[in-house]
This record gives C-alpha cells, structure tokens and sequence, in this order.
C-alpha cells in the first residue's frame, strides 16, 4: 500500500490513543450531569484543538480560537457550541490529526509538523522568501489559484476541510547563540533545530546543519548545546522563552508563519447549509483580526525580547537579496523530491503575481 493509501487505512481504525481521547471528551462535554446531557442535546458542540497557552496576548492562535468560537456561537444563537481545548491538550500534532480523521476532534488548528506529513504539497507554500510582505501573503491565501487547488485536494485526500491559513505569529526570524547572522556564510558549522524536513534544507543550503526536535524539547535543547539556534516568529521565541538561551536574532522574514484551520469532513457536512456559511465565514473573519493583531505586535515583541539581552539585527536589501539567492534555490530543488514542480511553479506564479499586486 502507498503512503496515501498508509494515510486513510489509518484513518479506518480506533487506535488506543484515540479511544483514550474519545472517553476523555465524552467526560468533558457531558460535564457528568443531566444538565449538560440535554444542553448538548439541544446544540452541536464539538472540540477544537490548537498548540500554545490561553493566552491571546501571547498566542495568534488562541486569538483566532476564542474569536472564531465567539462568531460561530453567536451567529448560529449557540446552536454550536464551541469547547477549546488548547496547549495541545487533546495530543500532539500527529495525534490531533488522527482525532480529525477518525471522526473524534471536530476542529484542529495544525501547524506544518502535522499536516505535511499528509500534504507535503503544502511546502511550497513555505519557499523561503516567497513574499515581501504579509499583504502579499493574504492575498496568496485568499484569492490565488494554489491555495484553492490544495483545498480541494486535501478534502479528496483525507475527507477533511482544509479552510483557512490562520496567521499564527510574525515572519520567522532566524536565532542562536554564537554569532550574529548577516550571510548565508555566518551559518557555517552551526546546528539548528528543525521543525520538520523543509527546515532541515534550509539550513544545509546555508552551510548548517538541521535536526527535528519536537517544540517542546527546543528550550532544552538550546540550553544544552544540543542545538544552536533556531527559526521561529518573535512570538514564538517570547512564548518559549527562547530569549533566555539564545543571544542573537536576525530579522530575515524567511518564511509566513502560518498554521492550518482543519474541521472533520463528517461533522462539516452534517451542518446545515446556513450553518456551513457561518463556519467558513467566522473562519475568515477571525483570521483578518488575528492578522491585525499579529501585525500591530510585531515591532513590540521584538523590542522585548532585545530587552532581554539578545542583540537584534535587521539585513539590508543586499543581505536579503544573497539570503534569497542561496537559500530559495537549494530549497526549490530539495522540494521537487518530494513533491510535483506544477505545485512548486503555481506557489511561486501566485506569490510573484501577489507581490506585485499589492504594490500597485
């Protein structure tokens, strides 16, 4: 069986995890009273899932979560209910993939360690330096022909609705903790930590090298020395605390920084038409306020974190320029293994033409 195939066999059983999860929420949104057996019986209330504190100072994601809930309950007079389950607390990315697929977790908000394993089309979304500016990359998302193609594809593949790219911090900066980063050439000899594989091709087109270390190994890893730096957006490094290992951050925009609204496929079809419009719309709308306010924050959070003694630097448009040159084509060809180049050539069409559009 192929790994498409590996993919939606998996989809068909129960797993322990999941029938652990699967009691865990029944408890929860039954609240063990009669009471809450007849309130849910009277409206859809479903579970949505997400990485990051409760926090929407601190945390794109719960903003977009709470807000997003807040729309849905109140244009549907609370005919769905939302419960938010966030600081991955129904399981990691893997296993909050799983819950969607097996019908168990309704909402999940992934990032790209969950839901390239599935799509690695998503990739090329994430070509370092693929937008000049986070107007260009709204408009990629919302109007480009990319984004609309690997929607639909998702759904075939996994039976799932991919709906939105819900902006979930700044552009991703690069930082560690020996040397001040203003060429590709500074990278050399350096370890990094990785989210996933397309990180790890980054760092070797610069001279580094990469490894995948779960988020929450990163503090630990930083501060050991098994890794020297990292990549993530300021929010990131302020949630983590990234700023008490690291000593240097380098402003180089290298990648959207986005992560991925999921519903089950099941649960979104057994809405009522008016109910499906409300989701998609509330959807939308939630991330255009998130996008705000990521936006209205960025400058904020990288004052704290040169408050706490890590030394900012922010490349010329030379520097940026020989970032791109040596970073986007090792990447582009590390990407054509593992994906087809029509997705590759419609990511970097739709970017090249968003670019230019919201500068006109």
């Amino acid at each position: 069986m192929n790994k498409w195939g590996d993919v939606m066999a998996s989809s068909l059983r129960v797993k322990p995890f999941s029938m652990a999860i699967a009691l865990l929420l029944c408890a929860l949104l039954a609240g063990g009273t009669g009471a809450a057996v007849a309130r849910a019986a009277a409206a859809k209330r479903v579970s949505m899932a997400y990485n990051g504190p409760a926090d929407p100072e601190k945390n794109a994601v719960h903003l977009f979560a709470a807000t997003f809930r807040e729309y849905v309950e109140n244009r549907t007079g609370s005919r769905i209910q939302i419960v938010l389950y966030p600081d991955s607390q129904l399981g990691n990315e893997d296993e909050r993939m799983e819950l969607v697929s097996d019908g168990l977790l309704q909402i999940n908000v992934a990032s790209y360690a969950g839901i390239a394993p599935i799509m690695p089309e998503l990739f090329a979304a994430s070509i370092p330096f693929l937008f000049d500016s986070y107007a260009a990359a709204h408009k990629f998302f919302d109007e480009g022909e990319y984004w609309r193609k690997i929607q639909a594809l998702f759904q075939k593949r996994t039976g799932s609705i991919l709906l939105e790219a819900v902006e979930e911090g700044e552009f991703l900066a690069f930082t560690n903790s020996k040397r001040e980063l203003k060429s590709p050439e500074d990278f050399a000899g350096l370890k990094f930590r990785a989210m996933d594989s397309s990180q790890v091709a980054l760092y070797k087109s610069f001279g580094a090298s990469g490894a995948p270390i779960p988020w929450t190994e990163v503090y630990m890893a930083l501060q050991t020395g098994v890794a020297d730096g990292q990549m993530n957006p300021p929010m990131y490094i302020i949630i983590g605390s990234l700023y008490e290992v690291q000593k240097y951050m380098t402003l180089a925009n290298i990648q959207y920084s986005d992560q991925f609204l999921v519903v089950n496929g099941d649960w979104f079809n057994s809405l009522s038409k008016q109910d499906q419009d409300i989701v998609r719309r509330a959807a939308h709308e939630a991330n255009i306020i998130t996008r705000a306010d990521v936006e209205a924050r960025g400058d904020e959070r990288v004052k704290f974190i040169a408050s706490r003694g890590v030394k900012v630097y922010d490349p010329t448009v030379a520097e940026m320029n020989q970032f791109r040159q040596t970073g986007q084509p090792s990447y582009i060809a590390w990407l054509k293994g593992q994906i087809g180049k029509e997705w590759i050539d419609m990511a970097m069409s739709d970017a090249a033409w968003a670019n230019r559009e919201v500068k006109k």
